[in-house]
């Protein structure tokens, strides 16, 4: 066993994820997952640069997080960043600041090597459930088992500033990474005189939705969508949306991961997030409060996907780029 570190700092969120990994077995032990919301790339879209006190924020998290990486010993740390630091022109000081405190230098990486962590953290375990299975939760998706699931997969991960899309099956076949993520889309189109719409109107819907078919027209110049037979959802938007649809008490992460929601659940729950206040969905026993805000674009995104390529349901997984990252350490 090899105990390794992953970062992974995107638009909204920073995670962290300690494990011991054994290559010759497959197997990836988790000791510490855990998750902070910065909002690194709060106003990038529209200034280009990462402002001051979100920089900030990242820097008190990696300062969180080098003490436990540093309590639990791990021998090797990767640092990856997306979408947010690859935008930004002040890139340089995120880079310095993070190396500063945690000893690595932060790789930001492109769309298509971020398609391929979050493919193989996504799909790692799906090939043995497909020797058996286990039952998870479906709702309204058809009560299959979690062994049913067949190839090829379409691995979506829904971030803040973008949305990766991933085909393949044992292997990636095609990538794409679009700029089409729950925060950006919120920004761009739901921020008014510095403020979030609350609810937004039928026309800022209708421009969200309109940015995203077009980011899809796009997807699909590259990646076959509609050859894949499972769709997997990942990140915040997605995990949210099925902690929503289970009605859960708290978030609860062993609930979540591997759970289906169907599409008719899925875009019951969009509608009622689009036309919802701040504080009807703060008060959603589930929801993280740094995603009030941005959930009902990131599942506008999640529903036009599914309406999209006409998926039943979408696989909901707790694993993604953070555990593709561990393995690349590993």
């Amino acid at each position: 066993m090899t105990r390794v570190a992953a970062i992974d700092c995107g638009t909204n969120s920073i995670r962290l994820l300690v494990a011991d990994a054994d290559p010759a077995t497959g197997e990836l032990v988790e000791l510490d997952r855990r998750m902070t919301i910065v909002r690194l790339g709060q106003g990038v879209d529209r200034t280009g640069r990462l402002a001051p006190e979100a920089l900030e924020r990242t820097f008190a998290a990696c300062r969180e997080y080098a003490a436990v990486i540093k309590e639990h010993g791990a021998e090797h740390l990767r640092f990856v960043a997306t979408s947010a630091s690859r935008d930004a022109e002040n890139r340089d000081e995120f880079v310095r600041g993070v190396l500063d405190i945690l000893g690595v230098e932060p790789e930001v990486i492109s769309g298509d090597q971020e398609a391929e962590f979050s493919f193989t953290g996504a799909t790692g375990e799906l090939t043995g459930q497909n020797q058996g299975g286990t039952e998870r939760p479906s709702f309204e998706g058809g009560g299959r088992r979690a062994g049913d699931l067949t190839k090829p997969y379409l691995v979506v991960d829904i971030g803040g500033g973008s949305t990766e899309f991933v085909v393949g099956d044992d292997h990636v076949r095609a990538a794409r990474s679009v700029d089409v993520g729950c925060v950006r889309m919120t920004e761009r189109h739901l921020v008014v005189g510095g403020k979030v719409t609350d609810p937004p109107t039928a026309e800022q819907i209708a421009a969200m939705r309109a940015d995203i078919e077009a980011a899809l027209d796009l997807v699909e110049q590259t990646v076959p969508l509609h050859e894949a037979h499972t769709l997997v959802g990942l990140a915040g938007s997605v995990t949210t949306v099925s902690a929503i649809a289970q009605e859960l008490p708290e978030y609860d992460s062993t609930a979540i991961h591997h759970s289906r929601v169907s599409l008719d659940r899925v875009r019951e729950i969009t509608e009622w997030l689009l036309h919802s206040t701040h504080a009807e969905r703060a008060a959603v026993p589930s929801m993280h409060p740094g995603r009030v805000d941005v959930i009902a674009a990131g599942a506008l995104v999640l529903l036009s996907i599914m309406e999209r390529i006409g998926a039943r349901e979408v696989v909901v997984s707790e694993h993604d780029i953070l555990d593709g990252i561990a393995w690349s350490v590993a």
